[in-house]
């Protein structure tokens, strides 16, 4: 059992390895991290002596004054190596520096200064020390004009909004939960490597990045269809654009249903993509559900009698309702992350269409049960 502490453990890489680390409960150990701990040594002192291993991901990526970017990113890592050295404490510690170290910017100068305070510390007291250099990282929950510019345009896109591209660069990027994956098995490795590249995954044109993110707006936001999706950098760019969307407010979303004396017709669901359909029928009172996707797109419609469909983001409080009612059939599409269930509140069975992205393989179910 590994005790892994994260520096900025609520911030946006930060929350995807905190987050999945809970998912091997039989293997690692998340030790709390606040914020305030920078500022209260006998809580950071306590922090570093419970950890084996401390993933620094803290740090300021942005500031009207590059000064100040530079000199917050500098005094947390010394502060964090000086509460290692008064607790005699020998972590792994992993860091995450820049693809920006060698520009001619403040913040790549700090995370490269950063990283070469951590190698010393780590020479000097026999500790293992991980530096990953780290390309663009995009994904879900990424903070819109602060983390990427795939949050700033998906927010923008989903929001009705008119993004602007300033310069047309080509950006190598890496999806966060192919980055905490990287980590985790660095984690695991647990061999020193005071300088590793982590390798992008994908290229594209700042562009070509606005192109897709708007044809997943009127494709998929604007008309209920699942886009054509051909590689895993399609998939993430998408899972990450649904998440922008205002979901409280978005569903259920009404089908159109056609209607004559023969009864009615309704086109469940329109698709650029495989996957897997199915029904079921629930009964009076039962819930189904109370689990989690990382990585799958999924719907459910109800058709017959009436359903609560209830989300909740992993890591918060809030519960989304959304009612549902056979009489005016309507959907209501899962994002990832979001823990989810479907119960029949009528007195009548339910019938309910299911519709996902890829067959259920035990072998890698992408299912993570917690309640709602």
């Amino acid at each position: 059992m590994l005790k892994i502490g994260i520096t900025g453990q609520h911030g946006f890489v930060g929350t995807h390895l905190y987050n999945t680390l809970g998912l091997q409960p039989d293997i690692f150990e998340r030790i709390p991290f606040k914020r305030v701990f920078f500022e209260d040594n006998n809580a950071l002192d306590a922090f570093v002596s419970s950890c084996d291993v401390i993933v620094h991901l803290a740090a300021l990526n942005r500031h009207n004054d590059a000064k100040v970017i530079f000199e917050t990113n500098i005094k947390l890592v010394q502060t964090l190596i000086e509460a290692m050295e008064r607790t005699e404490s020998t972590p792994h510690v992993l860091f995450s520096s820049s693809s920006q170290e060698e520009r001619d910017n403040l913040y790549g100068k700090s995370k490269k200064e950063g990283r070469m305070l951590f190698q010393a510390w780590a020479h000097k007291n026999n500790a293992i020390f991980t530096g990953m250099v780290i390309p663009n990282v995009f994904g879900p929950f990424g903070h819109p004009y602060y983390n990427s510019v795939v949050a700033t345009f998906s927010h923008q896109i989903a929001h009705n909004e008119t993004p602007k591209i300033d310069v047309d660069g080509d950006l190598k990027l890496i999806y966060v939960g192919e980055l905490v994956a990287e980590i985790i098995e660095k984690i695991k490795k647990h061999t020193a490597e005071p300088l590793c590249t982590i390798h992008h995954t994908a290229e594209a044109k700042v562009s070509e990045l606005l192109k897709l993110l708007t044809a997943y707006k009127e494709t998929y936001q604007d008309n209920g269809e699942i886009p054509s999706i051909t590689t895993p950098f399609e998939l993430n760019l998408f899972n990450t654009f649904r998440c922008y969307m205002d979901i409280e407010h978005h569903f259920p979303v009404p089908f159109t249903q056609h209607t004559d004396p023969r009864g009615s017709f309704v086109e469940i669901i329109r698709l650029g993509v495989g996957g897997q359909v199915s029904f079921s029928t629930t009964v009076p009172g039962i819930t189904r559900g109370n689990h989690y996707h990382t990585r799958k797109i999924e719907r459910f419609a109800v058709i017959k009698g009436k359903a609560l469909i209830q989300l909740r983001k992993i890591g918060t409080d809030k519960v989304l309702e959304f009612y549902l009612d056979g009489e005016k059939p309507a959907y209501v599409d899962m994002p990832i992350w979001y823990t989810h269930n479907i119960k029949n509140i009528g007195e009548d069975v339910l019938y309910t269409n299911f519709w996902i992205n890829e067959p259920y393989n035990p072998d890698d179910a992408d299912t993570y049960f917690e309640n709602v």
